[in-house]
């Protein structure tokens, strides 16, 4: 009996142990940014990944400075202004670049300026169809959106659309005033001959 007992202990002395050391070593990876050098821990899309766009209302700090501290709204134009720096573009930029733009800006002027950019609120982002469609116009995106989902939220088609040439114009990225075009063939896509193509804010869908 003593014996088991002995045993026993032993096993939960030894079972504790191990469960320290894990502990210890979650403990540890949490509190350091690499996991304790086991290399960086894999990180989910941030609220930093929004691109602004024109409408977006904005709250600008600097740190204990409160002239510079502005609340701006995005201008059609994709600017905003700010006192000594004047126009900047704030356009397709994250919160984060638009706070290191800023940061840049006031270096001139302020030593090692602490910059902050709040989304204080984001204006709606759309998608648009337009031609041979039976509602052409704006449509509210909301999550992922495929180029089928908008033309039926567009109310399909009229008689005479020439339905395998649609084109979605888009923005390309990182390039000012270049417009991308996509082919898109709808008979193929409802045949499931295609893959689905996902549409981005500010794509237009245009419709022979």
């Amino acid at each position: 009996m003593t014996k088991k007992k002995t045993m026993c202990t032993l096993t939960t002395r030894s079972l504790a142990a191990l469960l320290g050391v894990a502990l210890v070593t979650s403990s540890a990876r949490a509190q350091t940014p690499n996991g304790g050098g086991a290399g960086p821990l894999p990180s989910a899309p941030a609220a930093s990944d929004y691109r602004l766009t024109p409408g977006d209302k904005l709250r600008v700090e600097v740190y204990k400075d409160a002239q510079l501290s502005q609340s701006l709204q995005i201008r059609p134009d994709g600017k905003v202004t700010l006192p000594l720096l004047g126009d900047i573009v704030a356009t397709d930029l994250t919160p984060i670049q638009l706070r290191d733009r800023i940061a840049n800006g006031l270096k001139e002027y302020v030593t090692n300026p602490v910059v902050t950019v709040i989304v204080v609120e984001a204006s709606p982002v759309m998608v648009y169809v337009m031609g041979e469609v039976m509602h052409p116009g704006s449509i509210p995106m909301r999550g992922q959106m495929t180029v089928l989902q908008a033309l039926a939220m567009a109310g399909g088609f009229r008689e005479f659309a020439n339905t395998k040439n649609i084109r979605i114009l888009r923005k390309a990225a990182g390039v000012l005033k270049t417009v991308e075009t996509i082919h898109f063939n709808y008979n193929d896509a409802v045949k499931g001959n295609s893959t689905p193509i996902f549409l981005s804010p500010g794509d237009m869908v245009v419709v022979p």
